[in-house]
């Protein structure tokens, strides 16, 4: 069934400030530049960052389970990549079992730089100003939302 044709009839506002969607890119733009200062001293980008994370729990990934966590496709994530392995933070192998599994792995570099960057989670969570309550239902809300639209219709 869609969800459309099962929600109650509504009006919405046809300006650019009544719209969900802009509010979402309004502020995923404003928490990326806020994670700027943070990452430049590191010599990341925010989606570099974002793969760390990943690496960061558990040393060697698959890409194609990068990919995943972070909903980023193939063509996507090599580059990332491959600059993480330029500047010496992770290194590429195929699995030997199976050379089609590219697996990534954290040097000693980049497990370093998970220790310049411990405390850039509490410092975004301050940014954001949210009391507890606050932070886990736009994140619960967010992840409703996601599930939602990338779900088939």
């Amino acid at each position: 069934m869609n969800a459309q044709a099962s929600a109650p009839e509504q009006e919405f506002s046809p300006l650019v400030d009544d719209q969900l969607c802009f509010a979402l890119y309004a502020a995923s733009r404003a928490v990326t530049a806020r994670y700027r200062p943070f990452l430049e001293p590191l010599g990341l980008t925010y989606p570099q960052y974002l793969v760390l994370l990943v690496l960061w729990q558990d040393d060697t990934v698959a890409i194609k389970d990068i990919g995943a966590a972070l909903h980023l496709d193939y063509g996507t994530l090599t580059p990332l990549i491959k600059r993480l392995e330029g500047a010496g933070l992770v290194r590429r192998e195929r699995r030997p079992d199976d050379e089609r599994t590219v697996l990534v792995t954290l040097t000693d570099q980049g497990r370093d730089l998970h220790t310049r960057a411990r405390g850039i989670p509490a410092a975004m969570g301050s940014a954001m100003g949210l009391t507890p309550s606050q932070f886990d239902q736009a994140r619960t809300l967010l992840r409703l939302l996601s599930t939602n639209v990338s779900a088939p219709e």
